[in-house]
């Protein structure tokens, strides 16, 4: 076994072995460390976490009441064409997706008896006319009836005051003779001659008065007859006109065998055939039209307005119209045409209109949109990110206010225009003020947090 040799004489051993010495300096870095961890929890202690945020300012900026909702497009008129009459059809003289002017006969139908019939109503209108003709005839016989007469009349009147005035004049000689015989100085012969000329003018006078009579009754028949012919003219012109109208009647009734277009547009929808028996429209059997006439050149923009909005909604609004289906080109700017006034029941909305000249034919009625209506025009207001504005479960909106210390303060805010991205501050905040931007924890007031930098 070998052993270390004794340390040479005078010498001195140390104070403490190397060992000890490795030991001693482990314990202190040890302290050290122990201390350092001490100070840092007392730091944490003292200085407490704080919660990042970003903060957004509350600006002011031009705010505009809108809504955008769905629009559908159709024709500016659309008329169905119906049969009034019922017949077989003749000619088909139009196609869809023909542009036909107003009044182009689309297609004719033929009613064969109603032809018959018409020809019937103008042979009674000529017979009617022949009889007014013959009334007009018996006026004027009548009217000569009547001239005769009176001429009769007035002759005999003429002749009655010469015979009355022989009649005097014979009597008066009668008188006198009577007298020159009472006194014999004329032969009672004379007298017999003198009453012979007086008793022939009574009886002429007397002949005279009853022709006088006989000419007022024959003047009285003559204008009886000529009431009579009148009469017969009269209902003879009725019984024309009459039948006239009728033949009136019926021509409008043929003219419903021509269809016809109602006005400019184009055919978009055909349900006949050369030969089809098509019924009038009022028979009580269900068919479809027969054409069916759209004006495309103009169309009509129809939206339904919620409730909420339609209190907003002016004539004049601008209206920004764009087709999904037409995705590269510039939405179409318009204003509202008309609306219905009222709100649908069954729907709560109201019915808007915006007219589009549609020269082109680019845009089809059927057509899907969406039309964004600008309600009057942009005011100034404090506005905020809609995602900084919190709301309770009551439904009352609040946002987490941040002082110049960090501090949160939760404000309740009211809260005005909403157009999708930004909302109007009414009460609550002022421009320039900062809250706290989207996030998912639940603050409290008093709270300090850590405002991060964007």
């Amino acid at each position: 076994m070998l052993r270390s040799a004794p340390p040479p004489a005078g010498s001195t051993s140390p104070r403490f072995s190397t060992p000890a010495i490795g030991w001693l300096a482990g314990l202190f870095f040890l302290l050290c460390v122990g201390c350092g961890r001490a100070d840092q929890a007392a730091t944490k202690q003292a200085i407490p976490n704080l919660t990042p945020v970003r903060a957004v300012v509350v600006t002011e900026t031009d705010l505009e009441r809108t809504t955008t909702q769905p629009a559908t497009l159709h024709a500016y008129q659309r008329a169905e064409i119906r049969a009034m009459v019922t017949g077989y059809v003749t000619e088909q003289l139009a196609e869809i997706g023909d542009l036909v002017e107003a009044g182009t006969t689309l297609a004719i139908i033929a009613v064969p008896e109603w032809e018959k019939r018409r020809a019937t109503r103008e042979s009674q209108i000529l017979r009617r006319q022949a009889e007014q003709r013959r009334a007009e005839a018996g006026i004027a016989l009548a009217d000569a009836e009547l001239q005769s007469a009176r001429a009769k009349l007035n002759q005999a009147e003429s002749q009655l005051g010469r015979s009355e005035a022989a009649l005097a004049a014979a009597q008066a000689e009668f008188e006198r003779t009577s007298d020159l015989v009472q006194r014999q100085s004329l032969q009672s012969r004379v007298l017999d001659e003198v009453r012979m000329r007086r008793d022939g003018e009574q009886a002429q006078l007397e002949a005279l008065t009853s022709a006088i009579r006989a000419a007022e009754a024959e003047v009285g028949v003559a204008e009886a007859k000529r009431k009579a012919a009148t009469a017969d003219v009269e209902t003879a012109a009725a019984d024309t006109e009459i039948a006239t109208n009728e033949l009136a009647e019926l021509d409008a009734m043929l003219a419903y065998t021509n269809l016809r277009a109602p006005f400019r547009g184009m055919v978009t929808a055909r349900n006949l055939e050369p030969g089809d028996l098509v019924r009038a429209s009022g028979d009580g059997t269900s068919q479809p039209p027969l054409f069916v006439v759209s004006q495309t050149d103009r169309l009509r923009a129809r939206i339904a307005i919620p409730e909420p909005d339609a209190a907003y909604l002016g004539r004049g609004d601008t209206v920004t119209l764009s087709f999904p289906f037409f995705a590269d080109a510039t939405p179409l700017t318009a204003t509202v045409s008309r609306d219905t006034g009222s709100l649908d029941p069954s729907t709560r909305s109201l019915l808007v209109e915006v007219d589009l000249d549609n020269p082109d034919q680019k845009l089809l009625p059927g057509m899907f949109g969406q039309a964004t209506i600008r309600f009057g025009t942009p005011t100034a207001a404090g506005t905020l990110p809609a995602r900084a504005v919190r709301f309770s479960d009551a439904g009352d909106a609040y946002v987490y206010l941040i002082d110049n210390d960090s501090t949160i303060s939760v404000t309740d805010v009211e809260i005005g225009l909403d157009d999708g991205k930004n909302l109007q501050v009414l009460t609550g905040l002022t421009p320039g003020q900062r809250v706290v931007d989207a996030h998912l924890r639940r603050f409290r007031d008093g709270e300090r947090v850590e405002v991060l930098d964007r």
